[in-house]
């Protein structure tokens, strides 16, 4: 079904980005990549630059003359564009949100104007803020507990209200704590799986933020992929305008996850049995657990994850000792 479409995708340099256009590509689509380079890496599209149905614009979700100039003739649009990361948004909340928030309503309006028939756009499990309940569900959430939050729930109600007001059809998909290839570990705001990495490789001790039972549902790229196909091909009406969690539905805390990834590591190098993680205080904004409930996405999109934690753990682990 994918062949021949044209499909642009935001943020494209990022890790989720480029991992979704090598798969579209691999699809046979066209695509045309935007990213800015706030946070993306050119390497990332380095290889993809090679393709003939690959084009890149550079520049900002903010410009809305960007997207006038792309978005023409789209069939639909991967929205991955953001400024993430928990850390950051509390250190500079203006330009978390400014770019999570105007930068989201542009690519919506572009969209609208140019008569995409679909935008499959990146939400947040952020969004579940301080709700205690496990697993969490789609339709119950709680306050948000940082502007990344916060600017992520907006969103979904912008999301709402275009199909609303404009008609356009959206989908939305709340990652939780994807993790693979090209996923940046000397980002001051990396995320946890790939800074383990890094440091375990160096022969470093990790930092782990409170005691390490804090527990996240890490979720392999290849099953966000998956999702972001699912969600562009399925013909179903009922399963439009919707946001579903993308995840492995199973959680493991962060003492797990570094013995996990300890464990695959030292398959490279044996010197790394030796070392033990530190212990730190928990970051201001953190949730203690986060599970999700996939029955939605099962209904609704067909979506089974294809990659458990360790299965896509042991794939991004060779991927990193073979390019960091």
């Amino acid at each position: 079904m994918m062949n021949n479409k044209k499909i642009l995708i935001t943020g494209v340099a990022g890790f989720i980005g480029s991992n979704l256009a090598e798969a579209f590509l691999n699809k046979g689509c066209e695509v045309i990549g935007l990213d800015n380079f706030a946070t993306g890496k050119p390497e990332n599209i380095e290889q993809l630059l090679k393709k003939n149905a690959f084009t890149f614009q550079e520049g900002d979700i903010r410009n809305r003359a960007i997207l006038d100039k792309i978005m023409p003739g789209t069939d639909a649009v991967l929205h991955q564009a953001a400024l993430g990361s928990v850390p950051r948004s509390i250190k500079d909340p203006v330009t978390s949100i400014d770019v999570n928030i105007t930068g989201t309503t542009n690519v919506f309006f572009a969209a609208h104007q140019h008569n995409v028939k679909r935008v499959v756009y990146a939400a947040s499990s952020s969004t579940y803020g301080d709700s205690e309940d496990l697993p969490k569900v789609e339709h119950k959430i709680g306050k948000p507990l940082s502007p990344y939050a916060i600017s992520k729930y907006v969103n979904e109600i912008i999301a709402e209200n275009f199909h609303q007001i404009y008609g356009l059809d959206t989908i939305g998909l709340r990652y939780f704590n994807v993790f693979g290839k090209r996923q940046d570990p000397q980002s001051t705001y990396a995320a946890v799986i790939p800074k383990f990495v890094s440091q375990l490789m160096q022969l470093e001790s990790p930092r782990i933020n409170g005691d390490g039972s804090y527990s996240r549902d890490f979720t392999y790229v290849e099953n966000v992929i998956l999702a972001n196909m699912l969600a562009l091909e399925t013909p179903d009406p009922e399963a439009l305008n919707k946001v579903y969690n993308v995840a492995c539905g199973d959680r493991t805390s962060l003492n797990e996850l570094f013995a996990l990834i300890k464990k695959e590591l030292i398959r490279h190098n044996p010197k790394i049995q030796t070392i033990e993680p530190t212990y730190g205080a928990v970051r201001n904004g953190d949730v203690p657990h986060s599970l999700a409930s996939i029955e939605l996405a099962q209904k609704h999109l067909g979506y089974n994850p294809k990659y458990t934690v360790g299965q896509g753990l042991t794939e991004a682990i060779d991927w990193y000792w073979n390019n960091l």
